[in-house]
């Protein structure tokens, strides 16, 4: 097992000016991702979708029942806006909050956004354990995810950084992260000169 760098670790705290967010589709790890990184660099996490069950006082299904899925964009759009003034945080968002396009503006003008991508077999694997996705509730998950793909890639694809997320060890694909976000935090400095 390997271990975290903890020079790197630092370099990161000492360059990271503002959020971290992280984007991708439904499955794809980004809340796992989002608590490990934001554990290493010791940063608070948030996952927009637990925000906005809390502003709601209802889980995600029952939104999208009651009020159907533009009701709940509205919302996450809201709420993400509200968690990008918070400060340096780690955020995992919804897969389709980048599809706003005021929300889609804001991750790119104020966060260092990480599109977390996993193959879709790995995808179909993860939300299939549980059943409180509700955008797969009406057909074959494989064939909505795949679907889903093929609208929010072009916009994923516009992150910062790309981690490939994996059912290995969760320690590797940690350091994967660290590290581009190191030397994409690297590069910026000296762009900026």
């Amino acid at each position: 097992m390997s271990s975290i760098d903890e020079d790197m670790v630092d370099e990161i705290r000492r360059l990271l000016d503002r959020p971290i967010l992280l984007v991708g589709l439904m499955g794809a790890g980004k809340t796992r991702m989002g608590r490990e990184i934001a554990k290493v660099l010791n940063l608070p996490f948030t996952d927009s979708d637990d925000e906005i069950e809390k502003a709601a006082c209802m889980e995600i299904a029952e939104i999208f029942e009651k009020f159907g899925e533009p009701y709940f964009r509205d919302g996450e759009r809201r709420v993400v806006s509200r968690l990008l003034e918070q400060g340096l945080a780690v955020i995992a968002t919804g897969g389709g909050a980048v599809m706003m396009p005021e929300t889609e503006e804001a991750i790119r003008n104020k966060t260092l956004s990480i599109w977390v991508r996993a193959e879709m077999a790995v995808m179909v694997e993860r939300t299939s354990r549980r059943d409180n996705r509700p955008l797969l509730q009406k057909g074959d998950p494989e064939k909505i995810l795949t679907e889903l793909a093929a609208k929010r890639y072009v916009i994923y694809e516009k992150s910062d950084i790309v981690i490939d997320s994996h059912n290995g060890p969760a320690e590797a694909i940690l350091n994967q992260a660290l590290e581009k976000i190191r030397n994409f935090l690297r590069y910026e400095k000296r762009r900026a000169g």
